[in-house]
């Protein structure tokens, strides 16, 4: 397309900005409009990517059809089937008369699935086959009906992520993914984000009646280097704050600043351990836990071979060693391996080396009696990690004559966890 197109299907829908990456996502939409293919937008919460549907609806062969926009994340999963695809009467409580679904009512048109990502697996399977053939199934029919609507879905989520995790369907995301179209954040649009202030600075001082706001170039600075996680959405709210309170309507970046919240870049707990690059992402602490738990399981086996290979009279460096013995995490986990355990074992010397005499932070080898079970435990059986775990929380327990509240201070976990894990092991 050329500039003068595309300029005009962003006068059209109210779209601000002369970034190549919006141009590009907006060829992208009116190229693949006439087409009947799925459609799957991208990018973070708040770049605008409601527009998108509404470009590829309008210059369509279904413009004069209906345009459907249903955030799929708004909508309980037990009526989402219902909303969707409809509902017989009396298919489930308070089903007092049949109903259409939005796959019904947009027959002939478009519908927007928003949030697509918050789609539960049992109707993402229904969805697929609507996709794939046109047909569905309301809620409580057996009955078959068809339906010739084109879809177009929207999400923040990292898909391909999602997908590993069995929390969207593969076969779906490549059905719905046919053509990608990606809205970049306001970040990566640094040439837009003064254009859009002025935009809403205009607008908010003819709704409130007041002369708009305006920026000096050190202000203008301040605003294109800052990270903006909320994107379009977070600026717009600030243009409307400052709008309001600032009685000064000549902007400095001192006045900008005290505007615009920290911009907080960490949003998982700190990672000391160095197989952890710093931009790997996950979806919830949990998964953090279970990398960590992967992750620690070598260095609790070099642990168990350390202790063995002192208590045979070797002469052990420990500095040398590739065990990782601090904590990693910055916080309380969930586990008791998130815990640090060990950071210096050394003999005093190589005519005592049968004994163990000095450590600086050991709270499970305590004596040579545990250490000789350690030694027995490193030669013939090697233990899982729920073993190790079993044995540290009932020799902590023991240490401190059953008292929990020390116990789980000791272990750095809560006194929930420590009582969930006391149960699970079956500990007395």
């Amino acid at each position: 397309m050329q500039n003068s197109e595309i300029q005009a299907v962003k006068q059209r829908f109210g779209i601000i900005g002369t970034s190549e990456l919006l141009n590009r996502a907006i060829d992208i939409a009116v190229q693949v409009a006439p087409t009947d293919l799925s459609v799957l937008i991208t990018g973070e919460s708040g770049v605008g990517k409601e527009n998108f549907p509404q470009i590829i609806h309008h210059y369509s062969h279904r413009k004069h059809g209906a345009y459907i926009a249903v955030n799929c994340g708004a909508i309980p999963e037990g009526t989402i089937d219902s909303e969707l695809f409809g509902h017989e009467k009396g298919s489930f409580t308070g089903a007092s008369a049949d109903r259409k679904g939005y796959f019904e009512v947009a027959d002939g048109g478009t519908i927007f699935l928003d949030e697509v990502g918050e789609l539960p697996l049992s109707t993402q399977v229904r969805l697929l086959r609507v996709l794939e053939t046109g047909e569905f199934i309301k809620v409580g029919s057996s009955k078959t009906q068809k339906t010739n609507v084109r879809v177009v879905a929207a999400t923040n989520l990292n898909m391909v992520q999602a997908t590993r995790d069995g929390r969207f369907r593969e076969d779906l995301y490549y059905r719905l993914n046919t053509v990608p179209i990606y809205v970049a954040p306001l970040r990566e649009r640094k040439e837009d984000i003064v254009l859009l202030f002025r935009k809403f600075a205009s607008d908010f001082a003819e709704k409130y009646r007041m002369p708009p706001i305006k920026l000096n170039d050190d202000a203008k600075q301040v605003l294109e280097e800052y990270y903006w996680n909320g994107n379009v959405r977070q600026l717009k709210n600030i243009a409307e704050q400052m709008s309001v309170i600032v009685q000064q309507r000549d902007i400095s970046a001192q006045i900008l600043r005290s505007y615009l919240p920290k911009v907080e870049m960490e949003r998982f707990p700190a990672l000391l351990s160095g197989s952890f690059h710093e931009s790997k992402s996950f979806s919830n602490e949990r998964e953090i836990l279970y990398q960590v738990l992967f992750d620690m399981k070598k260095d609790m086996n070099d642990l168990k071979k350390l202790v063995h290979d002192l208590m045979s009279g070797q002469n052990v460096d420990v500095s040398q060693s590739d065990l990782n013995f601090a904590a990693p995490f910055s916080g309380r986990g969930d586990s008791i391996f998130a815990s640090p355990m060990m950071s210096t074992v050394e003999p005093k010397s190589e005519s005592t080396s049968r004994e163990v005499s000095s450590y600086s932070h050991v709270d499970d080898v305590e004596s040579y009696q545990e250490a000789e079970e350690y030694k027995e435990e490193a030669e013939h059986s090697p233990l899982t990690l729920e073993d190790m775990e079993r044995q540290m929380i009932k020799r902590t327990l023991d240490k401190h004559r059953g008292k929990r509240k020390a116990a789980a201070d000791e272990l750095q976990i809560s006194e929930r966890t420590l009582y969930r894990k006391i149960k699970e092991y079956g500990i007395e």
